[in-house]
């Protein structure tokens, strides 16, 4: 068993906004303990003020807050026996990358000559030398000081592994989340249709498309314009449209949907307990996914059995199977997305085969067992290699 330090740079676990950040992290503090690990989460950086604006300007602000509470943590478990079950005998960070780099990591497991291990590592060599270089430079320090990697976005792997001194570092683990909230039966999806529909004042024939997503710019706004226009391209066919999420740019999602009236409705953010049965009464999940790692939303609504429409981009593919459990298109191209989303509408026998192949697949590939098959390998791989070079060491 390990006694992981777990850290989040990019939002802490207990942020009030839901986002698949919250969720991942989440997912992954469940998937640790249920693998016999003892957690413990760490509070931000600068706790009690929060974390600053994310913009170029604040990363010494960070990087000096990190250096400050690395200190006070090395000195708090320094004093601690080996064996106290309150020293960490592993740090564990989620998410780092270039505007919030892991700062404190790296500099506590070597003071405490603990692995380190980071989920989701982003580096991207462009950032050399920009505005943005004192985070870039951070992240590129904290994989190459990292004991393993686990990428659950593959279209990372390219950019990491020039910085890994062995490719065993790195392994890839597709994104996961628990499945059982969102399984439901015919009868289930039946009740859960018939209320949504009653709720928005939709009719019961109406196939009803839904969307669960933040409302911010840049790329969340892109996604919501390109919906926006493949929806008005199809407007010949009856369908209704569910928005979940809500943001800074809230008003200006609503501008760009106001034109198709009551078609669409605004459910605003909601609880991660009640989207379930958002998803069970929904008939098919569109997102165009400008720009998204992956989207945590795209396992959900598969998860409940819904086919996706979503945009072919970085993480996309290795979530959605095109041609199986969805449609991918080209990335913003609204015509594409509208024609897509008319393939799905008009052949029921085509949408009900997807819908069901989706939970087939989400429950083979990104349930927490098949996660904790490959995190659980990964970790006993990664003690395995450090025991070795112990015992080899002079």
């Amino acid at each position: 068993m390990l006694r992981l330090a777990f850290h989040t740079p990019l939002k802490p676990l207990d942020h009030p906004t839901p986002s698949g950040d919250r969720a991942m992290g989440r997912a992954l503090v469940a998937l640790l303990r249920r693998l016999g690990h003892a957690v413990q989460p760490l509070d931000a950086y600068c706790a009690g003020s929060g974390l600053p604006p994310m913009a170029p300007q604040s990363l010494p602000v960070l990087q000096a807050a990190a250096q400050q509470r690395a200190a006070a943590l090395i000195a708090q478990w320094s004093a601690l026996a080996a064996h106290d079950p309150m020293r960490p005998t592993a740090w564990f960070t989620y998410h780092a990358w270039y505007k919030r780099p892991d700062w404190l990591g790296p500099a506590v497991a070597a003071a405490l000559g603990i692995p380190y291990v980071i989920a989701e590592a982003s580096y991207a060599p462009k950032r050399a030398g920009g505005p943005w270089d004192l985070g870039h430079r951070a992240t590129e320090a904290a994989v190459r000081a990292a004991d393993l990697i686990l990428t659950l976005n593959p279209d990372d792997g390219p950019c990491l592994l020039p910085l890994l001194a062995a490719l065993e570092i790195m392994t890839i683990v597709p994104p996961f989340l628990d499945t059982a909230p969102f399984c439901s039966d015919a009868a289930a999806r039946a009740s859960a249709g018939a209320a949504l529909r009653q709720r928005f004042g939709w009719p019961a024939s109406a196939p009803v498309l839904i969307t669960v997503a933040m409302m911010r710019p840049p790329d969340k706004l892109a996604s919501y314009r390109v919906l926006a226009d493949a929806m008005a391209a199809v407007v010949d066919r009856d369908w209704r449209l569910l928005l979940v999420g809500d943001g800074p740019a809230r008003a200006e999602v609503e501008r760009l949907f106001a034109p198709l009236g009551d078609r669409v409705a605004f459910a605003g953010s909601q609880a991660g307990e009640a989207l379930p049965a958002l998803y069970a009464g929904a008939d098919l999940y569109a997102w165009p996914a400008v720009n998204e790692a992956y989207g945590i939303s795209l396992l959900e609504a598969q998860a409940a059995g819904l086919p996706v429409v979503a945009g072919r981009t970085r993480g996309v593919p290795a979530v959605v199977a095109d041609g199986e459990t969805g449609l991918l298109t080209p990335l913003g191209d609204a015509a594409a997305f509208a024609a897509c989303l008319r393939v799905l509408l008009d052949d029921p026998a085509r949408h009900a085969a997807m819908g069901r192949a989706a939970v087939a697949r989400i429950a083979r590939d990104h349930d927490l067992d098949a996660a904790a098959r490959v995190i659980g390998g990964a970790l006993d791989a990664m003690q395995a290699r450090r025991a070795a070079a112990c015992e080899t060491a002079p």
